[in-house]
């Protein structure tokens, strides 16, 4: 099993209600063991410049403040999950040292590699995050088609309310990931997935892709400032942003 993989993935927006609007388009994730000591890809560097990289700062806690791992670790020692072996990153990596993370998965699996616990990382483009802790009630590996709720405490588009629900879905192989967050609220809500195959890192798919894609993240943040145009111009709510939750997580 590689230390870290490649994941060309695609993603998915529907957003339902009065103003419907949807959009799908290829995005580059990287799932990384983050207690792996591995030699990297030549393009890849962890905690320093590369043509992609993965800086923990970015991760676990305030956006540029993160503590990566040490974070979550801390969070599950808090909650008094035991029995979690590995720790993986599902993230967009840095491309030449620019990266936005609308939303991030820490993947916790036990000694038999199963799906125990996922910690999902969501940022806002106004500089603020939050997570939520998804687990099965009885603490039961998690499986394609188990459901786990949350609720929504953070602002994340100021087209949608902060009220609602959330209902994430994991579907974790060897081969490939896939991933959906259905937003639920009354007149309204979105269908969010992540879905793509699994290969290892290597410098010539990270050329690739920035080949494919050389703005990276910088054109995730475009397209996200597109869509929010397109609701202005078709008028739908806006609203403004208010102080993130106190506390780093939620369930």
């Amino acid at each position: 099993m590689s230390s870290i993989d490649h994941i060309k993935a695609h993603t998915y927006h529907g957003r339902k209600g009065p103003v419907e609007n949807a959009f799908r388009y290829a995005i580059d994730y990287v799932l990384i063991d983050m207690n792996a000591q591995a030699s990297w890809p030549r393009l890849f560097s962890r905690n320093r410049f590369n043509l992609w990289s993965l800086y923990d700062a970015d991760h676990g806690g305030a956006p540029k403040q993160g503590r990566g791992l040490s974070w979550a670790e801390n969070i599950l020692r808090a909650e008094d999950l035991p029995g979690l072996e590995r720790i993986l990153l599902l993230a967009q990596p840095r491309m030449l040292g620019h990266v936005f993370n609308p939303v991030s998965f820490w993947l916790c699996f036990d000694a038999q590699d199963d799906l125990r616990v996922v910690i999902a990382e969501v940022s806002n483009t106004f500089g603020q995050r939050h997570s939520y802790l998804c687990h099965r009630d009885d603490f039961a590996a998690i499986g394609p088609s188990d459901e786990i709720g949350a609720q929504k405490i953070f602002h994340v588009s100021p087209f949608q309310p902060t009220q609602g629900d959330y209902r994430f879905r994991f579907d974790i192989r060897a081969e490939r990931i896939g991933i959906s967050i259905e937003y639920l609220r009354k007149g309204g809500g979105l269908i969010a997935t992540l879905v793509g195959p699994r290969q290892p890192l290597s410098s010539k798919s990270i050329l690739s892709a920035f080949l494919r894609r050389p703005l990276g993240s910088r054109r995730v943040l475009a397209l996200i400032h597109w869509q929010a145009t397109k609701l202005w111009w078709r008028k739908a709510t806006f609203r403004p942003c208010p102080e993130a939750p106190q506390s780093d997580f939620s369930r």
